[in-house]
């Protein structure tokens, strides 16, 4: 990424829109405050670095500010707009390793529906199935605009999703980092089995969300066999959220509703909310939540 230039401009093709141009643009939306601009390229803006160059254009040329995959050969590694963008901000890494949607993405963008259910090994009407009416009506909305600026409601949009994104994947590692320092790994016995809890002690200033990357930290310790709950700060009160690891059936928090000091626990039985706050009752609440 060049700092030195001073971008004024985003510049998409006209007509449709593609999730991954969507995204792409959004990121620089956040990343520059600058309008965006829908219509075809000319050579001076794609010889201008300060114009953005986005799915269009036929050049991938990061000192431009030019960010066009379709002129990779079609045997290329899927990498779609937002790919290039986030390279350029050097972020696709992290992105990558958070963002489980994000490789998805760039398969459907460059292979099409029907590769990407093969790959993800899902029927093809998964794909449909998938669809948010969010996504529709905002890359709708996207595409009839040929003009968006800071103040339009379809800009002030994108940006607020371009920031979130460059937010979770910015701070996420910090926030590993955080888990690594104030977590512990319980080991708890009940009716004769052994099992795994992440708890995450309370801690000031509590994270806007307490429970976020606990997963991941899992998967990076090479625990995912070994876990079946979490136990972390409840974010709306002063207790805990208990709740099932890649939804462990063999918990079933359900049958601590009935406990004082439990004031909900979902009717699924996959989560539940306590006011205790001693880890020796938090265990004892989890031990009894084990079916098996």
């Amino acid at each position: 990424m060049n700092q030195s230039v001073n971008v004024n401009t985003i510049l998409t093709h006209p007509g449709s829109a593609h999730k991954d141009e969507f995204l792409a643009c959004s990121v620089l939306a956040a990343h520059y405050e600058v309008p965006i601009i829908r219509r075809d390229p000319t050579d001076l803006d794609l010889s201008n670095p300060e114009t953005c160059v986005v799915d269009v254009g036929g050049h991938h040329a990061p000192a431009e500010n030019n960010f066009d995959h379709h002129q990779f050969p079609k045997d290329h590694p899927p990498t779609c707009s937002l790919s290039l963008v986030l390279q350029d901000l050097e972020l696709y890494e992290q992105a990558k390793q958070f963002c489980d949607w994000l490789e998805p993405t760039e398969w459907f963008d460059c292979r099409g529906a029907f590769d990407t259910a093969k790959w993800l090994g899902v029927p093809p009407r998964v794909m449909g199935q998938l669809n948010s009416p969010i996504d529709i009506t905002l890359l709708r909305r996207f595409a009839g605009e040929t003009h968006l600026k800071p103040g339009d409601i379809i800009w002030e949009m994108m940006r607020m999703i371009g920031q979130d994104l460059l937010d979770y994947v910015k701070n996420l590692k910090q926030r590993l980092s955080y888990i690594e320092k104030n977590s512990e790994f319980w080991t708890l016995e009940q009716n004769g089995h052994s099992f795994g809890v992440l708890y995450v002690p309370r801690r000031q200033p509590l994270p806007n969300d307490p429970s976020s990357g606990l997963e991941f930290f899992i998967n990076s310790q090479g625990k995912e066999n070994d876990t079946a709950a979490l136990v972390y700060p409840d974010r709306r009160g002063n207790g805990y959220g208990l709740s099932r690891f890649h939804d462990d059936k063999r918990l079933d928090f359900t049958r601590i509703e009935a406990e004082p000091d439990v004031h909900f626990a979902h009717v699924r039985g996959f989560v539940a909310k306590t006011k205790a706050i001693d880890a020796n009752r938090l265990k004892e609440l989890v031990r009894k939540a084990w079916i098996v």
